[in-house]
């Protein structure tokens, strides 16, 4: 199956401003990518990408002061089997975890593991431990959330979705990853391309987050947001929450003009 995914954006800022975007598929896809279109951006500027520490790929330009527009369009092949994790995977205990895993069990900046702990253990300490139990947390939280655009908080904690009970698709994923993490599952955020293949159309095209936990020894998608297995993933990033993969950091102020999303089968 062939995908045909990319963005068109555009920001208007008052000054040149240097921006880091990250909106280019992670290296292990590369090789499914079929039809490769250059980053444009208009005016033309120079670019440099560089790999961040989590393997993602980062983009570096300065906008000039005024309209400053990003355009990339590519196409990627995909398997047509939806992701589905098995009910058999396994939690690994922590003294077993290599060194680079043990870091998705910390806290971090949306994901206050410190806050929820107890509750985690209390609401899922006697569910079964390894997949059941992750997506014990998954139809919870997908419970416990309702979707509102209109809610949307870039601020927003795991902890402040929990007691709001609403957000996006990032809170829930926070949310998730939280409470996964209190259960001692490293589970890290992941953000990327999701069309509407083989669902009904929900609306317009955003990027989406959902989380991978590390479940006999590899990693596994779980997505709480949507909570059914789904088509046509193609991962961006993924870091600790939000604030390791963020689409575009600016250093400086600037304002979304335009934002435009596709990830369609061909």
């Amino acid at each position: 199956m062939l995908i045909r995914y990319g963005y068109d954006i555009t920001v208007s800022c008052p000054q040149d401003t240097p921006l880091i975007t990250m909106m280019s598929v992670r290296d292990e896809r590369r090789d499914d990518i079929r039809i490769q279109g250059a980053v444009e951006t208009f005016p033309a500027v120079p670019t440099r990408a560089y790999r961040d520490m989590f393997g993602n790929t980062c983009r570096r330009v300065v906008a000039p002061a005024g309209l400053f527009r990003l355009r990339a369009d590519c196409t990627i092949e995909s398997d047509e089997a939806p992701n589905i994790a098995s009910p058999d995977l396994r939690e690994v205990p922590v003294a077993d975890l290599p060194d680079s895993v043990v870091f998705y069990l910390l806290g971090s900046r949306y994901c206050e593991t410190d806050r929820l702990s107890q509750f985690a253990w209390d609401m899922f300490g006697a569910v079964t431990p390894g997949q059941p139990r992750v997506q014990a947390i998954c139809d919870y939280v997908h419970n416990h959330i309702r979707f509102d655009y209109m809610k949307a908080r870039v601020t927003r904690t795991a902890y402040e979705a929990w007691q709001e009970q609403t957000g996006v698709c990032r809170d829930f994923a926070h949310l998730a990853v939280t409470l996964c993490r209190c259960m001692n599952i490293p589970t890290r955020y992941v953000n990327g391309y999701l069309g509407d293949i083989g669902v009904p159309v929900t609306g317009p095209m955003d990027f989406a987050a959902w989380m991978e936990c590390y479940l006999d020894h590899a990693w596994h998608t779980f997505d709480p947001r949507n909570n059914k297995p789904r088509i046509g993933r193609i991962v961006v990033a993924h870091g600790r929450d939000a604030a390791d993969v963020p689409l575009i950091h600016s250093f400086g102020p600037h304002v979304l003009e335009k934002f435009a999303v596709w990830t369609d089968r061909v």
